[in-house]
C-alpha cells in the first residue's frame, strides 16, 4: 500500500503544479473558444489527479498514523475536504454543461449526491476541526458547505435564466480554482516560498481574491447576454 502512496504522491504533485499553471488561461481567453477549452481539460485532468490522489493519501495517513499524532491527522482529514471540495466543484463545473438543456428540476442521484456530499463533509470536518481547537478546519469548511448547498439549489429548481448553465459552469470551475490555489497555499506555499502558514488571511486568499471576479463575471455577461436578447427582440 505504501508503493501505491509513493506513486498517488508523485501523480498529486504533477496534477497540482499542471492545474497551478493552466487555471489562469480559461479565465482570461475567449469563453467555449479552442484555447478556453483545451487548456480547460488539461486543468480539469489536473484537478481529477489531485482531487483522487488527495483522497487516498489523507485516509491512508489517517489509518497509519499514530494515534497521538493529532497534527497528521488533522492534515490528513483537511486533505480529504480539500479533494472532495476540487472534486466536487470541477464535477459540478462540467455537469451544468451538459444539462444546459434542462427546463425542469434535475433528479440525477449521482449529480446530487456530490453536492450533498460537499455539504456533509464540510459539516463534518468543520465539527472535527471545532473540537480539536484548529481555525483553519474549522471555517475553512464554511466554503464547502456554502457552495454545495447553491450546487444543490440550481439542480432542485427549474432554470429561470436563457444561459444558467454558463453562469454556473464559470462559478463552479472558478470555485475549483479556489481550491487549488488553497492548496498550494496552505500545503506548498510555506515550504516552497518560505512563508507562515497559520496565517488565516493566507488560507482565504483566494476566495477574496476569486469571489469578486465570479461576481464580475456574472455582472458582465448578463448585461452581455440582456443586449444580445435586446437587439433579437427589435429584429423580430
Amino acid at each position: 500500500m505504501e508503493g501505491l502512496f509513493n506513486i498517488l504522491r508523485v501523480l498529486h504533485i504533477i496534477g497540482g503544479f499542471t492545474a497551478l499553471l493552466v487555471f489562469w488561461i480559461p479565465i482570461v481567453t475567449k469563453k467555449g473558444g479552442k484555447i478556453h477549452r483545451r487548456v480547460g481539460w488539461i486543468y480539469v485532468g489536473g484537478m481529477i489527479a489531485v482531487s483522487i490522489s488527495a483522497f487516498y493519501m489523507g485516509f491512508y495517513r489517517i489509518f497509519t498514523t499514530e494515534v497521538d499524532d493529532i497534527g497528521m491527522y488533522s492534515f490528513s482529514w483537511f486533505l480529504i475536504f480539500i479533494s472532495i471540495l476540487s472534486g466536487a466543484s470541477a464535477y459540478y463545473g462540467l455537469r451544468v454543461l451538459k444539462q444546459k438543456k434542462r427546463i425542469s428540476r434535475h433528479q440525477n442521484v449521482l449529480d446530487l449526491s456530490f453536492s450533498i456530499l460537499l455539504i456533509l463533509s464540510g459539516v463534518g470536518i468543520g465539527i472535527y476541526g471545532w473540537t480539536i481547537d484548529v481555525a483553519l478546519i474549522t471555517w475553512f469548511p464554511l466554503l464547502g458547505i456554502v457552495l454545495g448547498s447553491v450546487q444543490l439549489a440550481y439542480w432542485l429548481r427549474k432554470p429561470s435564466k436563457k444561459m444558467h448553465w454558463f453562469f454556473e459552469h464559470i462559478s463552479g470551475m472558478l470555485a475549483c480554482c479556489i481550491a487549488t490555489i488553497t492548496a498550494f497555499l496552505v500545503f506548498g506555499g510555506p515550504r516552497l516560498l518560505n512563508i507562515e502558514g497559520d496565517s488565516i488571511l493566507l488560507w482565504f486568499l483566494p476566495t477574496i481574491l476569486l469571489t469578486p471576479v465570479i461576481i464580475g463575471y456574472s455582472v458582465y455577461y448578463n448585461k452581455k447576454f440582456a443586449g444580445k436578447l435586446r437587439k433579437q427582440n427589435k429584429a423580430i
